[in-house]
């Protein structure tokens, strides 16, 4: 087996949207009534902010200094959703809240995803497009690879002779016990691991505990180690509370990021694609604003759904400052298989198509656009009707006009309706000057059984600037139908 420990030495934090790239001062604290700053973002860091610091020295180094406390429960919904994008490359991931950490097994999947290198450095990029800063490490034991991606060795071990070697070579401080212990360590003159494992293992248990004992043999991959799995939830809903209000829809982008991210990892890990979704936007004195979008085809891809969200923020109006973010998944359905070439190029047009449409109608609105079923009527105004964009029967109806019969009339596709009436003078129609007819007639008659009788003779004709024009001709005079291109 091998372990991917993923530390996350900011989240903290992390858990505030924007709060670690926001050019204010930002910083979080503990609750004590005297609190201590834990974290400072980088522009704090400049004024002087550091970890430690009371907060009333931090307020004087920076007065605009925003502190919020620790939210622990917000640290848990992060690490859960982190987990849940981590799904998509193992079935097999384990939270360790106390140490900020993701446990995953990862050797299974190597092949799948072209090695360790290209492995961990998808789950690098993954994790950035989140938000999120980590430490990565890899060892054949679980316990060693947390302890290497807490003390910041970011090494990827797959054989049990060089995990070894590394413990040894851990400071102290990377383990998980009491300060009291640490200190007493200290005294002793103890600094890494290796000179700690030196000492006989019962004078440790004797004087430490037990557990100090255990750790460290589970660290050498000496003790069984199992790891209680994630178990991520049936239907995802995000929540993020804004670090400060948002009033316009350009500041909700990254926390959609970073959830529509936790969702899309969900998805992957079921083989699912999101059908529908739901945004709310929670308001400070007003009921909250909910959107929905529904896609013509299942996705997961983040970026798409992102810039479905995107679009369709972009047209409403926010009744008030947005103070919090949630994204909801309505529906879903399964993937059917992507089918690849004998050439390795991916068949994605349709999938392309299908996004093309959605971002439309996200920024068009639904009634905008719209797909065209074909109908079996020969009077041109009512041989088609409206349909749902990427359907069977507009994809069926796409088909028909591209496949090319000469034996058939040429048909504009820009119908005039209703058919326009033309001025005749001397037998011919005038459109801003004479037309002349090039094709024609053609006779169409239809239509006695439903009371829209029609008795035409319809001509392709040429206007005298040379445009391609449709016209037909009945008893009440000529009429214009239609342009050609």
């Amino acid at each position: 087996m091998l372990w991917l420990a993923v530390h996350f030495p900011a989240l903290a934090l992390e858990v505030f949207p924007g709060a670690a790239q926001a050019s204010a001062p930002f910083a979080v604290a503990t609750r004590r009534e005297r609190g201590e700053i834990l974290i400072a973002n980088a522009c704090a860091a400049r004024a002087g902010v550091a970890t430690g610091m009371p907060v009333s020295a931090a307020c004087t180094l920076a007065p605009q200094l925003a502190v919020r406390p620790r939210d622990a429960g917000a640290e848990r919904r992060a690490l859960e959703g982190a987990a849940l994008w981590a799904g998509q490359f193992t079935p097999l991931v384990s939270l360790r809240a106390q140490r900020c950490a993701l446990l995953a097994e990862i050797g299974g999947g190597l092949k799948l995803f072209g090695g360790l290198d290209a492995l961990l450095a998808r789950v690098r990029t993954g994790l950035g497009e989140l938000g999120y800063e980590a430490l990565l490490a890899c060892a054949p034991a679980p316990a060693a690879a947390e302890l290497l991606a807490h003390a910041g060795f970011e090494l990827a071990l797959d054989t049990c002779e060089a995990m070894r070697t590394q413990i040894n070579r851990l400071p102290l401080g990377c383990l998980d016990v009491s300060s009291e212990t640490l200190a007493a360590l200290a005294a002793l003159g103890l600094r890494t691991l290796g000179e700690c494992l030196a000492l006989p293992a019962d004078g440790l248990a004797r004087r430490f505990g037990p557990a100090l004992v255990d750790q460290l043999r589970r660290a050498l991959g000496e003790m069984p180690d199992p790891q209680p799995p994630f178990t991520p939830p049936e239907r995802y809903a995000g929540k993020l509370a804004l670090p400060a209000p948002a009033e316009t829809v350009e500041g909700l982008g990254f926390g959609l990021q970073r959830m529509l991210g936790e969702l899309c990892g969900l998805l992957a890990a079921r083989n699912l694609g999101a059908t529908a979704l739901a945004l709310a936007l929670g308001h400070e004195d007003h009921p909250a604003t909910r959107i929905e979008l529904k896609l013509s085809v299942p996705s997961r891809d983040a970026q798409h759904l992102l810039a479905l969200a995107r679009e369709r923020l972009a047209r409403i109006d926010l009744p008030g400052r947005v103070t919090e973010l949630g994204v909801a998944l309505e529906s879903s359905a399964q993937l059917a298989p992507r089918l690849f070439s004998l050439f390795g190029k991916s068949e994605g047009s349709a999938e392309s198509r299908a996004q093309l449409i959605e971002r439309l109608r996200a920024r068009l609105g639904e009634a905008a656009v719209c797909g065209l079923q074909l109908i079996p009527d020969h009077r041109p105004e009512l041989a088609f009707r409206e349909a749902e964009p990427a359907s069977g029967q507009d994809r069926a109806a796409a088909g028909a006009l591209r496949r090319p019969d000469a034996s058939r009339p040429s048909r504009p596709l820009w119908l005039v309706q209703p058919p326009h009436p033309l001025a005749e003078r001397g037998g011919t129609p005038w459109l801003a000057g004479p037309l002349a007819l090039d094709a024609g007639p053609e006779r169409i008659a239809s239509g006695w059984w439903d009371g829209h009788d029609v008795r035409r003779d319809y001509f392709v004709a040429r206007t005298a600037r040379g445009a391609r024009v449709w016209v037909y001709r009945e008893a009440s005079g000529w009429f214009l139908h239609g342009l050609f291109a």
